[in-house]
């Protein structure tokens, strides 16, 4: 058992849009990645997902309107759900789900992550 400085492991991140492991529960990954422009439309059929602002803000585009974070704020998004992630500035988000989310979910392409590093 050892505590995790969100700061240092960010730290330790160059690439925007790799989520990076950093702690397990119960199934579930805690994961830290980098924001910066848009990322691709998709949804997670199994999967809810959960966004926290570490620092930065962000913008979660829905089909039909989107959701504005900043620092400290987080929203949960349920599996079925298009969306989209657009970071105007460099932005740091916790995630939050189940160990089998596969990054871009329904969707494999350039920002695909099939294996995740853990810091």
């Amino acid at each position: 058992m050892e505590k995790v400085n969100l700061q240092e492991k960010l730290k330790q991140i160059p690439d925007y849009w790799k989520p990076h492991v950093v702690g397990e529960l119960n199934g579930q990954m805690v994961k830290l990645v980098k924001f910066m422009g848009p990322f691709t439309w998709h949804h997670h059929e199994k999967e809810d997902e959960m966004f926290l602002v570490v620092r930065g803000r962000f913008r979660m585009e829905f089909k039909d309107h989107y959701v504005e974070l900043e620092q400290g704020e987080f929203l949960i998004v349920p599996r079925g759900v298009e969306h989209r992630p657009v970071a105007e500035h460099e932005v740091e988000v916790l995630l939050f789900e189940p160990g089998s989310t596969l990054n871009t979910g329904n969707v494999r392409n350039e920002f695909t992550v099939e294996n995740l590093k853990r810091l």
